[in-house]
């Protein structure tokens, strides 16, 4: 076992030292907006970000020597080693810059700040880092914009995976780096896009980073600013949802930045290895693809129902009140919380709480179904919920035809039984952890009398890295009031849902560490 440590303690330091180097960079912007722009607020944020740095890059060098000497075979076990304590750790050191800017902010002589609670830090950087969304800060003008910057860098870091990053650069992996890359790729099987899974991964972050341009510009061109354009961009296309206003993207009152959030939401939520296909010239690979089909159909649907409600619902309010909301509004905030819930992305333009029942229970069912295999969103992928619904038709089908023995197919492609039970296995484990995770949060806050719905919102939101639930953690909400004890579970749910339960779960079985 020391042995596989020493290895996987080996790549997780490089992996720290990356990320120090990346938040060195938000220090530089932080430091000429300190001393170049004369932004007073920056002073603190610097010094901050730079105690971040030195804490991952400590943290790296110890890890590095500690493995230094560590000739083990990269395999499984240290591949899921690997990603559980890159992520567990990672989140550690991108908290480090709220919490040494919480003791060092100039302004020690007013309220205490959200960031003064190191579970509180922690939290927000493990939310960053899976793309949850899900925050504690209560009113983000307190926030310097570099540490707002730094917060988004966290999702975009996130989006795609810094281990996925990790395979890209690092070319030593060699037969590892595939361990790794399908341990931590979101989704079931990913598809590679070239032989090498090192190509494979740079391809996948240069396609991202191409997004990220095109998506920045766009919103530039809507009249968001520079920064806000940036950190919602990292924000959008991380399906992550941290935003740099209190009120989130209703904060932009243009219905052209939120079409083009849209319409990047839904990008990020379909399979990465497309625009590959896209770019290639190869169409007939995207309109013959199952699981994109479904994907459309699926939001189309929950677009249909949460509009025929919310739009209903203004149009009433229009005949008793004049001066509400326009139906056309409506509509936009409809379509936008469906693409914002579907691929887990969590921005709000609307308190989606207040709707009708109609429509909040369809967000909830969104929530469970998330994006696409290969994308940067969280949920169950909807590839997953295609196999489920085909195997539960041909069991339907076997009952009143037994002699039928009929081939699942996923377009084309025949589903082995491996992949059935695997599936169906997952499935079924997030079912679980959701009951047992909804009822450990309610013992866990019986003292604040926590309602069923708020409890069950959070924790789907959580381990489906949505962010927003319903309740006490709907739209206009936030996870700030919560326990310790209860922010550490939910910090637990956001990186089992972000490592999709097994990577995690496997790591507290004996066999896994006796077996060869």
């Amino acid at each position: 076992m020391i042995v596989q440590l020493a290895l996987a303690g080996r790549l997780v330091g490089l992996l720290l030292l990356g990320l120090s180097a990346i938040m060195a960079l938000v220090a530089g912007y932080s430091g000429v907006a300190w001393l170049a722009g004369g932004v007073a607020e920056e002073r603190a944020a610097f010094w901050s970000l730079l105690g971040g740095v030195g804490v991952g890059a400590a943290a790296g060098l110890l890890l590095v020597l500690f493995g230094l000497r560590s000739r083990a075979r990269f395999g499984q076990r240290e591949a899921m080693l690997l990603v559980a304590l890159g992520w567990v750790l990672g989140a550690g050191v991108c908290a480090a810059p709220y919490r040494i800017w919480a003791a060092i902010r100039p302004d020690v002589l007013a309220a205490s700040h959200d960031f003064d609670s190191s579970v509180n830090c922690y939290f927000e950087a493990m939310s960053g880092l899976t793309t949850t969304g899900a925050t504690i800060v209560q009113h983000l003008d307190t926030l310097p914009r570099s540490l707002l910057l730094w917060r988004a860098t966290t999702h975009w870091l996130g989006g795609l995976g810094i281990v996925v990053l990790f395979v890209a650069v690092l070319p030593m992996l060699g037969v590892g780096g595939r361990k790794l890359f399908r341990i931590e790729a979101p989704g079931p099987n990913p598809e590679g896009v070239r032989p090498r899974i090192r190509d494979t991964a740079r391809v996948l972050w240069l396609i991202y980073m191409g997004l990220t341009v095109a998506e920045i510009i766009a919103l530039r061109l809507c009249g968001m600013g520079w920064f806000d354009s940036v950190c919602h961009t990292f924000a959008t296309l991380a399906t992550g949802g941290f935003s740099t206003m209190d009120n989130s993207v209703a904060g932009f009152a243009s219905s052209a930045i939120h079409i083009v959030i849209i319409f990047f939401m839904f990008l990020a939520g379909v399979n990465f290895s497309l625009y590959f296909s896209l770019l290639q010239g190869r169409w007939g690979a995207i309109l013959k693809n199952a699981e994109l089909r479904a994907y459309a159909l699926i939001m189309l649907g929950g677009v249909v129902l949460v509009s025929a409600s919310v739009v209903g619902g203004a149009m009433g309010r229009i005949e008793v009140d004049p001066s509400a909301q326009p139906v056309h509004l409506a509509l936009r905030d409809a379509v936008f919380q469906v693409v914002s819930v579907q691929t887990t992305t969590g921005f709000c333009t609307a308190d989606f709480d207040q709707w009708g029942p109609v429509a909040k229970a369809t967000l909830l069912a969104l929530m469970f179904v998330g994006g696409c295999a290969g994308s940067t969103g969280g949920g169950i992928k909807v590839i997953r919920i295609v196999i489920v619904a085909k195997v539960l038709l041909a069991e339907i089908e076997r009952a009143f035809r037994p002699a039928v023995v009929r081939t699942i197919r996923i377009g084309s492609v025949p589903l082995d039984a491996d992949q059935k039970i695997g599936t169906l296995s997952y499935v079924i484990g997030i079912i679980a952890l959701f009951g047992l995770g909804t009822v450990t949060l309610l013992i866990l806050e019986r003292g604040q009398k926590l309602d069923i719905t708020t409890a069950a919102t959070a924790v789907a939101a959580t381990l489906q890295n949505i962010g927003p639930g319903l309740a006490r953690v709907g739209a206009t909400q936030n996870y700030a009031w919560f326990s310790d004890p209860a922010k550490v579970l939910l910090c637990a749910l956001m990186a089992l849902g972000r490592l999709e339960v097994f990577a995690i779960v496997v790591l507290f079985s004996p066999r896994f560490w006796r077996s060869e």
